[in-house]
């Protein structure tokens, strides 16, 4: 996390079916609602009375639902280039102008033509053979930080978890969005200048959903703002943790 563990303590679970997690019989075990009190479980184990909270991208879904379900256990929250779509908001808000805005990159054509190829896909698997090629708009810059963090994913990736993690999820969103506009805690959305899922404007339209949050748009960052700058990401995340209110522990989604 772009050395954020040198100044906290990070918890990172392995959600159902993933890392050293083991596989559910049922894969709707997987839903991203049904992932909550699994979080829950992990903070009474661990004996912490409240924790900051971290979420990226989809795990940002499973960080907004923990929210609604248990504000009272919750230090801050933080999301990282998060999804909405557990709360039905868009996360793609202004994506194709910053596509264009990535034009002059080498890589562009072969990129954007995977990225068409894979928001038409009817699965994940259908989209997996096009993500190599579209990688390249996830990250800041194309290095060889970034190549080396992309060839790593498929390994890390389960397409059962990721093909169940919203099936059948409908959610009550008006119902969200109360208990979400009633969470008390201090709220921090880091999003990257060239993200696509979320864009910064879907983050800052995201903000709306607390009674107060911070926004923070990393430059020159993509879906990964700790690899495209350790530096900055760490100094803004630990920055709002500092600021008067952290605990001992991030679980980090």
């Amino acid at each position: 996390m772009g050395g954020l563990g040198a100044h906290r303590t990070l918890v990172l679970p392995d959600t159902r079916g993933t890392g050293a997690s083991a596989a559910s019989a049922d894969p709707a075990a997987y839903r991203v609602d049904r992932l909550v009190a699994d979080v829950e479980a992990l903070r009474r184990r661990l004996g912490l009375d409240r924790v900051d909270l971290l979420g990226h991208s989809a795990g940002g879904s499973l960080a907004l639902l923990y929210a609604a379900a248990h504000p009272d256990r919750l230090a801050s929250l933080t999301l990282v280039t998060p999804s909405f779509a557990a709360v039905g908001l868009p996360s793609d808000t202004g994506a194709e102008e910053v596509i264009a805005a990535r034009a002059a990159e080498p890589w562009y054509p072969e990129a954007v033509a995977a990225y068409r190829r894979m928001k038409a896909a009817r699965s994940f698997a259908e989209a997996a053979p096009h993500r190599l090629a579209f990688e390249p708009l996830m990250y800041g810059r194309w290095d060889a930080a970034a190549r080396a963090h992309a060839a790593a994913d498929p390994a890390q990736r389960s397409l059962t978890v990721s093909e169940h993690f919203y099936a059948g999820y409908e959610p009550d969103v008006e119902d969200l969005r109360r208990r979400l506009a009633a969470v008390s805690c201090p709220v921090l959305l880091v999003a990257g200048e060239l993200d696509l899922w979320p864009t910064a404007a879907a983050a800052a339209d995201a903000a709306a959903l607390f009674p107060a949050a911070t926004v923070t748009v990393q430059p020159g960052a993509g879906h990964y703002p700790w690899l495209d700058d350790p530096g900055a990401f760490t100094a803004a995340v630990e920055g709002f943790l500092a600021s008067g209110r952290a605990t001992t522990a991030t679980p980090s989604l």
